[in-house]
């Protein structure tokens, strides 16, 4: 078991940022996916009792956390997928668990359905379900010159405390390192810029019929409060992905690995290592 090693690689046009915690007695890699808005952070509490057992590698999506925001990206779910198959690629890894929360849950759910061989198993954490592709309205306005400032203003005027509370049941969790870890990400322009492209290009996440032909073994893990993605969308995520099992998570909200890490460490532990979906 060892410590993380920061590290960037040019991927699919974009820089990748990515943490790795290298294990050397097992071959089982985890990938961890982070949700809108977030990075490899929100992962800080699960990471040190899954590294224990698994080669665990703590990916930041574009144009989130360190990696990079370049104005010419394509930042759709489709894209950034695909920068995350050729990412697995060229590090030669093989039956993956990957694991993504929120957004990261349908960036998930795209690349077990490009590349099924790819992905071993899942775990959906408060994945994103159901939600439309951005109106023409909105994406017509991303043209604008200065519609980023929008963008900021936006971010800026809901509070970075608000947004955590929105996110947590658990209020008293928040703390100056969480409030300056979640902030970090948003202290430089470049990345309204990208988010104004998100904005532009997102393709809306996948359908009823596309989830029915993902036979990945997939875990749901959700939080009973959970105010961002309700458990109604769980409930039908587990419904339309033929092969999943949905565990609920009691006095827990959205951001399930910072509140309830060491239950979603077991409840993990337990699905990959034997693996019954029952």
């Amino acid at each position: 078991m060892t410590s993380a090693a920061g590290k960037q690689v040019s991927i699919n046009g974009i820089d990748l940022y990515y943490e790795e915690y290298n294990h050397d007695n097992t071959k089982q890699i985890i990938v961890l996916l982070h949700g809108f808005l977030s990075s490899t952070f929100s992962y800080r509490r699960l990471i040190p009792l899954i590294q224990q057992d698994f080669h665990v590698v703590s990916i930041d999506l574009p144009p989130f956390g360190r990696s990079g925001k370049s104005p010419a990206f394509v930042y759709s779910y489709q894209n950034i997928a695909r920068t995350i198959i050729e990412f697995m690629e060229k590090m030669n890894y093989e039956k993956v668990s990957l694991i993504g929360h929120s957004m990261g849950g349908q960036i998930a759910l795209n690349i077990m359905k490009e590349r099924p061989e790819l992905i071993e198993k899942g775990v959906l954490l408060c994945s994103s379900g159901y939600l439309k592709k951005s109106k023409w309205p909105l994406v017509f306005s991303s043209y604008f010159p200065f519609f980023h400032h929008y963008v900021k203003y936006w971010l800026a005027k809901s509070g970075v405390r608000r947004n955590i509370e929105n996110v947590v049941h658990n209020r008293s969790l928040i703390d100056e390192e969480m409030m300056y870890g979640y902030l970090r990400p948003f202290l430089e322009d470049d990345i309204f810029i990208a988010l104004t492209r998100m904005i532009r290009h997102r393709e809306g996440d996948l359908t009823k019929n596309l989830l029915n032909k993902i036979h990945t073994p997939i875990l749901l893990i959700w939080g009973e409060h959970d105010k961002v993605v309700p458990l109604a969308v769980g409930e039908r995520l587990y419904h339309d992905l033929p092969n999943s099992k949905l565990i609920v998570l009691k006095e827990t909200g959205h951001l399930v690995p910072e509140e309830k890490p060491e239950e979603v460490k077991n409840h993990l532990f337990d699905f990959i290592h034997n693996g019954a979906l029952v």
